[in-house]
């Protein structure tokens, strides 16, 4: 799976792929049986993938929490595959504490 940042980059028109990262907060916004959401990389910055999907959407779907979602870029814009929509485990995906062994 690949991280918004690195879709932006990559990403052709006309070819799927499987996006991942936390849903932004203040992004949800649901019309008629689209909903419309961004995708953030995991630390953070200035690359989101906006996104409309359609499909079954999980209960622990919320802004904030790990997805996973298959895409596939139209013209400018992304759109996510139907029923594709899966959540991550939270716990699966903190950040571990830094090494005491890393050399600078």
């Amino acid at each position: 799976a690949l991280t918004p940042s690195q879709l932006l980059r990559q990403a052709a028109a006309g070819r799927s792929y499987q996006l991942t990262g936390p849903v932004v907060p203040g992004s949800v916004h649901r019309e008629g049986t689209v909903l419309d959401f961004s995708v953030e990389d995991r630390a953070g910055g200035s690359s989101a993938v906006a996104l409309a999907y359609t499909g079954t959407v999980p209960d622990p779907f919320h802004e904030g929490r790990e997805v996973i979602v298959g895409v596939e870029k139209q013209g400018g814009r992304f759109v996510g595959e139907p029923n594709s929509l899966i959540t991550k485990c939270p716990s699966k995906y903190k950040t571990a504490p830094p090494s005491e062994n890393q050399n600078s």
